[in-house]
């Protein structure tokens, strides 16, 4: 309910109370109802998102600038909405969504994101011209200060024109004694040295829905990573950060009612009826407006439902993939089916229009998870699938339903507040974006960049050169919604997928199945390394070694010790030599003499010394019988041919390079002592 408040509240300061929280709340009720019955895939949560947002802010600027009726032209615009979308559904249509990738999804939810943080900025800093600050203050002239009420000297014609349609009769009108609501009513101006812009000046306001913002977002965050807290049991955890932006509006709620600052409310009617006296529960599609009017809002309805396709089927993508497990089926034209009639009931009766909403329906979904019963202690849950049911979206929408008749209480919910937690939304979306992970690696050095799955397997020159394609289109689609032809807007989010299509020229198939992936980074990198340690396993089994699973990072240092040298060094270091050149005056071949090598970790000195004595008696040894070897040389000589053979087998395969644990010393005999022990 908190979402839908939040873009209630924001969607009535766009159209001047015309569709505001209470509209809202109706319209997700009655919405969300119907497609828990009638739904293909009840785990989507229908809701407002932020294009739709987008879009009614720049229909409704479009309205005010050519003096057309809103609602009425936006009735007629969801209208023909509705009955493209049933065209879509008829004809198929939503067999397109194997074309939206990571690339247009990433896209899409990154201008979501921006839109919430700009939005919830923006309004914040439009608070400051409502309750302005003083900074003509001067504390010896407090008792001075006074702001009245006075007829405008020099009324335009707007003005005239207001008292005339509403009989005003400016000579009656007690100007001093008005109140400030009385005064902006009378358009009347406000005169005196605490007197600001939109009337006199109310210390504090400002100043305190800055701090409610701040800490709205702040109480947000914290209490929704509370679940990887120490504190309180699990289960108290999981509560605390699944309700985090409920217990959040409520505490800032409470605080601003017990001190009492005139903070601006959420404007809702204090019964169950439309906020605006002006208007009903049944909207005219003609209205005051032209008659052709509902002819040509053919061609924005075409830009809406682009809009509403987009929307639905991406978040239905990302509730239908393989990863959740889900034995039923998708049903993408059911769904799209019940959007598109429910979109043309709230045209008719002045109500926002719902579409599947990402952030909402994911969080459904992960509570929904089931998982198996641990039997050891320590070992992980498996995840087991999800619980299909229509139950509890049904039961979501009903109790929203229920709180229209809340209205007293909603009454009491601060704007800034609502404001922060549009920000935290915002914020908190990006942290799952990989596009946004990869923005971060233009910064940073190859050494300190996190080992993502994609930079495994892609140059990192082609990853950024993804990277800044798709941040291209994310300006362009920033810039065409701020600009005059905002209308087309749509248009743009459409043309990614024909964008992404063209990438196929620059990227290979294999650097595009790495970047532009439905499939999460992390799940991708599980079933990575648990292929990797299946091939290790199988390699194991074909040496018959045993592989000694490592816990935490280690360095493999793979350097080879001449004990030659290192006894050199010594104060044997004559001994050794003396005997290693006699040894060597006598044989000049590198085969017959012992090679000894030893690849040692954090070995003890006692280990070093050993096998440096086991060394001498066995270059002894292999003086002494010498003698023995001679008389069979193509033995000795296909005994080591044969190992060294084995050895470019191994390295061929690229096993040689392998290891079996931290510590591992292994001693190379010559060939001639392994005959002498045959």
């Amino acid at each position: 309910m908190s979402p839908v408040i939040t873009f209630g509240g924001l969607l009535g300061e766009a159209t001047e109370g015309r569709i505001s929280a209470i509209e809202s709340l109706f319209g997700a009720s009655m919405t969300g109802i119907a497609y828990s019955l009638c739904s293909g895939q009840p785990l989507t949560i229908l809701g407002s998102t932020g294009p739709v947002l987008v879009f009614e802010k720049i229909l409704f600027k479009f309205c005010k600038d050519y003096g057309l009726s809103y609602l009425s032209l936006r009735a007629c615009i969801g209208l023909w909405t509705a009955t493209l979308c049933l065209v879509l559904v008829a004809t198929d249509a939503s067999s397109l969504v194997c074309y939206i990738t990571r690339f247009t999804e990433e896209a899409f939810a990154s201008l979501i994101c921006i839109i919430f943080i700009y939005e919830a900025l923006e309004k914040l800093i439009h608070l400051g011209e409502t309750y302005p600050i003083n900074m003509n203050n001067n504390l010896d002239k407090l008792t001075q200060y006074s702001c009245e009420c006075v007829k405008p000297p020099d009324p335009s014609n707007a003005t005239l024109r207001y008292w005339n349609e509403r009989n005003i009769s400016v000579s009656e009108v007690d100007w001093q004694g008005l109140d400030v609501k009385e005064c902006i009513e009378n358009r009347g101006e406000f005169v005196g040295s605490a007197c600001g812009p939109h009337g006199p000046y109310i210390p504090d306001v400002l100043f305190w829905s800055v701090v409610l913002f701040f800490s709205t977002v702040a109480m947000s965050a914290f209490l929704k990573d509370f679940k990887t807290s120490r504190y309180f049991p699990t289960k108290v955890r999981s509560i605390i950060s699944d309700f985090a932006v409920f217990i959040t509006i409520l505490s800032m709620v409470l605080i601003d009612y017990a001190l009492g600052i005139p903070s601006p409310k959420l404007q809702v009617p204090h019964v169950f009826k439309p906020t605006r006296d002006d208007r009903g529960w049944l909207v005219n599609p003609v209205g005051p407006n032209p008659w052709w009017t509902t002819i040509v809002t053919v061609i924005p309805a075409l830009l809406c439902t682009i809009l509403i396709f987009m929307d639905q089927q991406i978040t239905a993508v990302i509730i239908n993939r393989k990863e959740h497990k889900l034995k039923k089926g998708c049903g993408y034209h059911l769904d799209l089916l019940v959007v598109g009639v429910m979109l043309g009931v709230c045209s008719v009766m002045g109500l926002p229009w719902f579409v599947a909403a990402t952030v909402l329906s994911i969080s459904h979904v992960n509570s929904l998870k089931l998982e198996s019963e641990c039997s050891a202690p320590g070992e992980q849950p498996k995840f087991l699938g999800i619980r299909e049911q229509r139950f509890t979206g049904l039961m979501i929408f009903l109790l929203m339903g229920c709180s229209v008749f809340m209205t007293s209480v909603l009454k009491f919910i601060p704007m800034p507040v609502l404001y922060g937690v549009f920000l935290y939304m915002g914020a908190s979306s990006l942290r799952g974006i990989q596009f946004f992970d990869r923005l971060k690696l233009f910064g940073m050095p190859a050494k300190h960049q996190p080992d993502f799955i994609y930079l495994r397997h892609v140059p990192l020159r082609k990853a950024h050169l993804f990277t800044i394609v798709q941040l291209s289109c994310l300006v362009l689609l920033w810039v065409i919604k701020t600009s005059r032809a905002a209308i087309v807007f749509p248009m743009m989010v459409l043309a990614l997928v024909f964008i992404r299509k063209l990438l196929d020229f620059f990227f290979t198939k294999r650097e595009l199945s790495w970047l532009d992936d439905l499939m999460p980074e992390s799940k991708k990198k599980k079933l990575e390394d648990a292929e990797q340690e299946e091939e290790q396993s199988i390699l194991a089994e074909e040496e018959g070694t045993v592989q000694v699973p490592l816990e935490g990072h280690y360095k493999d240092d793979p350097s080879t010790v001449n004990i030659s040298d290192e006894m050199s060094k010594t104060s044997f270091g004559n001994v050794w030599k003396s005997l290693n050149t006699d040894s060597s005056k006598k044989d000049q071949s590198s085969k017959r003499f012992m090679l000894l090598r030893i690849q040692f970790y954090n070995s003890s000195i006692l280990e070093v010394a050993v096998v440096c004595l086991l060394n001498i008696v066995v270059q002894h040894v292999n003086n002494v019988f010498k003698v023995v070897s001679s008389p069979f040389p193509n033995l000795l000589e296909a005994d080591s041919l044969k190992h060294v053979q084995e050895q470019g087998k191994r390295k061929k395969e690229g096993r040689s390079g392998e290891r079996l644990g931290p510590r591992d010393e292994s001693v190379m005999f010559p060939s001639s002592l392994c005959f002498l022990i045959k």
